[in-house]
């Protein structure tokens, strides 16, 4: 895939931090042909701007015994998306959120430690949304491809 203003060398190190983020400088440096020092001075432009925006260790709720994963289709009155967002922004169960086109215009993903927590969160957070038109709830059975970010 083509990214504007992204040279094959940062591309090669973006893929490698892609399987491995944890991969040192000079690990990367052998295996692009430059010094630690090129990395690390590439690794840090990137990160200024914005390319990589962060490095984190992902979860997968599913081997957690319990954990419920669900994704939810929430179309707002327009004069509420904003508030609605807002609300959705402020709970920890809440794992992402997008604004969509089409009917739905949130689509929101939510992991809880049990069928109990996610039951609260609906009755607690999502029933009572200001402005919601309709709601619609599909629990995640399980996970067949997850990609995070943008592969190059």
């Amino acid at each position: 895939m083509f990214l504007e203003g992204l040279d094959g060398l940062d591309r090669a190190i973006v893929e490698l931090l892609i399987k491995n983020a944890r991969m040192s400088y000079s690990e990367i440096g052998k295996r692009v042909g430059v010094s630690r020092v090129a990395v690390k001075m590439r690794i840090q432009a990137l990160e200024q701007r914005g390319i990589i925006e962060e490095y984190t260790t992902i979860i997968n709720p599913q081997k957690i015994s319990g954990a419920v994963s669900c994704y939810f289709e929430i179309e707002t009155a327009p004069d509420s998306l904003a508030q609605v967002t807002k609300l959705l922004q402020g709970n920890d169960t809440i794992t992402q959120i997008y604004r969509v086109t089409g009917k739905n215009k949130l689509h929101v993903h939510a992991v809880a430690a049990s069928a109990g927590d996610m039951e609260r969160l609906m009755a607690e957070l999502i029933d009572p949304l200001p402005g919601v038109i309709s709601c619609s709830c599909n629990i995640i059975l399980t996970r067949i491809k997850d990609i995070k970010g943008l592969r190059l």
